[in-house]
């Protein structure tokens, strides 16, 4: 296992940490590349092919309008490999790309890496488009996921 410096949680208010990552549509997805242009909703998930994150995608995937009406990129981001979240963004037919944290690195600069499973906990950070944190919640329990109903009235509040 890798020794990864593990931060706080951002603050909201302060500027979302950048990152660049691997994604399902084969290319570097980076959040700065959204500053500027559009809000991003960063959703990291603990892992592919189980029962609350296929739920959690799968709404992503449904809702993907009405995230779109507001101009709301989505980033969901695990520590599964991408070959691995190509193969799971096929099978449920997802509108989004995935990105993929392998080396535990975006999770560690969030402060959601779970130390003891060695993946990511859930949770959602709402950055804004100039890149500043204005909504987070980590869940206690990574068998519950926030409803997309709340987060669409988070990111309602930035516009």
């Amino acid at each position: 296992m890798l020794a990864l410096d593990i931060q706080p949680v951002p603050q909201v208010g302060a500027p979302a940490p950048d990152f660049s990552l691997p994604s399902t549509a084969g290319h570097e997805i980076a959040l700065s590349s959204f500053r500027g242009k559009q809000p991003v909703l960063i959703a990291f998930f603990p892992l592919a092919f189980t029962g609350t994150c296929t739920k959690e995608m799968c709404a992503f995937t449904e809702d993907y309008d009405t995230f779109a009406k507001h101009n709301v990129a989505i980033l969901p981001i695990s520590v599964d490999a991408t070959a691995s979240l190509r193969e799971y963004k096929a099978k449920l037919g997802m509108k989004v790309d995935l990105l993929s944290d392998f080396r535990r690195t975006v999770s560690a600069l969030y402060g959601v890496l779970s130390t003891e499973k060695y993946y990511s906990n859930r949770a959602y950070f709402l950055v804004d488009k100039d890149g500043v944190l204005r909504w987070a919640h980590v869940e206690s329990n990574n068998s519950e996921r926030r409803e997309d109903a709340e987060i669409v009235e988070q990111i309602e509040r930035l516009e």
